[in-house]
Order: structure tokens, then C-alpha cells, then sequence
């Protein structure tokens, strides 16, 4: 299959080539959850696998991709760390729910939440695909026999995070997905630039444009934090789109000046105000920095933010509470250093705030989000990209915070740049403008030592 699909092979002469039984898969083991027990640094590659697995049965509404590329996201590094409890438990939930269900409690875990790849099997209950073509996967699976999907594909509690929640996800030679988690993948774009995409840009666009986030408009002040992350730097892109002003906060001078290579008007690195290190600063010294911080916006910007953008968690909420402006949103959709959040109330009843929960993209976002690449308004943030043989180096990266914008891994593509099939629409976007974060051969030491280790925010 993988000689049919690098060969150019049609869409009848993929269905007619042989499924391997087995294929190679980033996962962890069942035996291994208690592996970091009483260690302080829960070191990713010591936990994470990739070797053969066998490959899943389909489901009439599924269908099965060849992944040339996926990426790294955080919900990777919670997963091979076992925290905040072992993913096996999720896998163990959803096969108790029977049918093809069960298929994915198993004793190993698949992990990936992006992917770009060809779709080589399809379901009998698939009608909208069919094999040969080139798609990317949202992150989100959902139920469609749900009511509250129908209102958003975000509310229906049987809603789950493609390997992360699910088993077969993508850092892996081929990923199970449903049919209502396909979107056509942007011709334009490599495949593993398009694999660096979905969850990341999905959910920022969500947090901040949808109507279901932030509801973003024009002049609008957005701080980000973590601004050069897989999310942030998606962040500063839509808030410069959408007339916007982003105030991007990180956590280095080398982290800065990439913020500024991608056009962030405002870039602020968080020790002009004395800030440090992943644990949530004490009652006062919340207020002080959130007022030393918003002394900056203020005098930089010219007022106080309308939205805060914020998933680094429990070392930012309290500030962000405290900066949003009177009438302000904070929105957040994670919490990479800690999941309780402390925060003065005083500062949000009193000024009317809100603070909104976010989670990914229903699948209507998410096209609109795409489309948004495909007309060159958005680019994509992947740094660096590393083989699915080296995707334990790819997610410590993640966990150590030593990355700019999003790790791409390479799965059945052998080498960067292919999957291009429009190359007149690439040319018209630019070659210079599609990798404002992208680390290029030679330049990397530049971007990749100690420097980028400084902090997470």
C-alpha cells in the first residue's frame, strides 16, 4: 500500500492493493502507567512506543487513512505522562459503550489528534469520501444520534478527543476516523504543513471567532499568552485578520523575536514585568503583576483588553481575570500548567466579566476555518518536523516548552514538501509567507537550544 500511494497510484488501484495486517503506530502501554511513580521529571520518551500494532476493523460510518504526517499536540505529552490519570481509563469508558466501541479498549493506546493523509477504505455508511482523497481530520469525534450535536457538535456529551479519548489516532501509518471528522485537505499545503492545522487553528478559531467563543470584532485588544505556541501563534493570526490588536506575551527574547517575524503588533516578554516559572503567583503578587503588565498594554496598545486568550492555566488565570477589561471576556480552552485556577471573583463580578470555556471546533468551524488557509489568509506555525521513528525527541519538545508554534511529525511521507497539488495557488500565497515559525536547515541551533527553555507562557 505505501509503494501504491507514494507511486501516484488512482483511486481504483488503491482499492484493489492489499491492507497490511499490522502497521507501524506511535502508543503507549497499559503496563507502563505506573512507570513515573515518585519521579520528578516524567520524561515523555521513556514512555512512548512506536511499533507494530494490528490494524482495526472499520465501521460502517469510518473510514481509514494513510497518514503522511501528523503533529505533536499537548494532549500527547498528558498522555504519556499518565496525567491527570491514565488515558486507558477514557479507552475503557468508551468500549464499555459496545459495538465498534469496544474495538479501542485495549491494553495500548495509539495516540495523535492531527493527521493529513489519504483516505484508503471507506465504510459502507460513507457517502460524501471516497478512496484517493486528500483529507486532514478534525480532533473532534461526535455522536450524530445526539440531539445536542445538532445544536453544536461541542455540546454532546458523548463527544471525544480522537486519540487522545479514542483509540487509532494519528502518529501512526493509519488512523480509524469517522466520516464526520473529514475536511478536504488545502491543495497548497504540504502534508505536514497541513497536518500541523486542525486542533490548534480549530480551536482558536473557535475561542475567538466563532459566536459560540469570544465573538471577536474590529479594534478589539486580545492578549495572548503563550504566543509563539501551537495555539497562540494561530491566535495572532486571527486577530490581526480580523482587524484586531494582539498583544502577544512570551517567555524569551528568542521567543520575541519570532513573535515579531509573525507580525504581532504588541510583543511583550514576560520578564519586562518580573514574571517566571510555571507556578501561580500569590494573591498580591497576581495584583502586582497584572497591574505591571497592564501599565504595558495601556501605554502600547491604548486601553485594556477586550478579550484575554489564555490556555496556559493556573500560572495566568488569576492575572487574566484581573486585565480584562470592564465588560471583558477571558476565554480559555486548557490549562498546560495546572488545571486549578485561583483568581480574585471581587474583579470579575464587579466588572461584569465573563469567563468562557472553549474545547477544539465543531466541524462547521472548522471548514470555516480552513477555508481561511486555502484563500492565504492564514499560515501555518510548524517549526520543525521530525520522523514518527523520533517521536518521543518531537513530544519532549512539547513538554519541555522548547518549540515554536507546532511539531510536525512525518508518518508514511518519507520526506518534507510533498502532498502539494495546487502549486499555482502557493506561488500566488508565496513560499516566504507560508512558514513564518518554520526552522530551516542551518538556522536551526538558532531557534532550538536554551533559550527556548525559559518558561511556558
Amino acid at each position: 500500500m505505501a509503494d501504491a500511494l507514494l507511486g501516484g497510484a488512482t483511486s481504483a488501484e488503491l482499492a484493489r492493493t492489499a491492507l497490511p495486517q499490522e502497521y507501524v503506530a506511535a502508543h503507549l502501554r497499559v503496563e507502563d502507567v505506573d512507570m513515573f511513580g515518585g519521579t520528578d521529571d516524567k520524561d515523555v520518551r521513556k514512555s512512548l512506543r512506536v511499533g507494530r500494532v494490528p490494524m482495526p476493523e472499520l465501521a460502517p460510518d469510518e473510514v481509514l487513512v494513510a497518514v503522511m504526517a501528523s503533529s505533536v499536540n499537548y494532549n500527547t505529552v498528558w498522555s504519556a505522562i499518565f496525567e491527570p490519570l491514565p488515558t486507558f481509563s477514557f479507552l475503557k469508558r468508551f468500549g464499555a459503550t459496545g459495538g465498534f466501541a469496544a474495538r479501542h479498549d485495549l491494553p495500548y493506546h495509539v495516540l495523535g489528534s492531527d493527521g493529513a493523509g489519504v483516505i484508503v477504505r471507506v465504510g459502507g455508511g460513507v457517502r460524501r469520501w471516497q478512496v484517493g482523497d486528500h483529507v486532514v481530520m478534525s480532533p473532534v469525534q461526535v455522536d450524530d444520534q445526539e440531539p445536542a450535536t445538532h445544536g453544536d457538535g461541542m455540546l454532546g456529551a458523548d463527544q471525544r478527543v480522537w486519540g487522545f479519548e479514542t483509540n487509532f489516532g494519528g502518529l501512526a501509518h493509519y488512523t480509524v476516523v469517522r466520516a464526520s471528522q473529514l475536511v478536504r485537505k488545502p491543495a497548497h499545503l504540504t502534508w505536514e504543513e497541513a497536518a500541523s492545522i486542525t486542533l490548534c487553528a480549530g480551536t482558536a478559531y473557535r475561542m475567538l471567532v466563532s459566536r459560540q467563543g469570544a465573538d471577536m470584532k474590529q479594534g478589539d485588544i486580545v492578549l495572548i499568552w503563550g504566543a509563539t505556541g501551537g495555539l497562540g501563534a494561530y491566535a495572532v493570526q486571527m486577530v490581526k485578520n480580523g482587524g484586531g490588536i494582539p498583544v502577544g506575551v512570551v517567555g524569551s527574547a528568542a521567543k520575541a523575536a519570532a513573535l515579531e517575524r509573525l507580525g504581532c503588533d504588541i510583543v511583550i516578554d514576560r520578564s519586562e514585568i518580573g514574571m517566571g516559572g510555571d507556578e501561580p503567583p500569590g494573591p498580591e503578587r497576581t495584583i502586582e503583576l497584572g497591574r505591571r503588565l497592564g501599565k504595558i498594554i495601556r501605554e502600547r496598545a491604548g486601553g485594556d483588553p477586550h478579550i484575554v486568550f489564555d490556555y496556559i492555566g493556573r500560572a495566568t488565570f488569576g492575572i487574566s481575570v484581573f486585565l480584562a477589561r470592564r465588560g471583558g471576556v477571558v476565554v480559555t480552552c486548557g490549562s498546560s500548567t495546572g488545571y486549578q485556577h485561583h483568581y480574585d471573583n471581587r474583579y470579575l463580578w464587579m466588572n461584569l466579566k465573563r469567563i468562557i470555556g472553549s474545547h477544539a471546533a465543531n466541524l462547521q468551524e472548522l471548514w470555516e476555518c480552513l477555508r481561511l488557509f486555502e484563500l492565504g489568509k492564514l499560515m501555518p506555525t510548524l517549526s520543525t518536523v521530525y520522523s514518527l521513528d523520533d517521536v518521543g525527541e518531537a513530544t519532549r519538545l512539547v513538554q519541555t516548552n522548547a518549540h515554536l508554534g507546532k511539531v510536525g511529525v512525518l508518518c508514511m511521507a518519507p520526506e518534507p514538501g510533498l502532498g502539494v497539488t495546487d502549486p499555482g495557488l502557493r506561488a500566488r500565497i508565496g513560499e516566504h509567507r507560508l512558514n513564518p515559525l518554520r526552522v530551516m536547515p542551518g538556522t536551526e541551533a538558532a531557534v532550538r537550544p536554551e533559550a527556548l527553555l525559559a518558561g511556558r507562557v
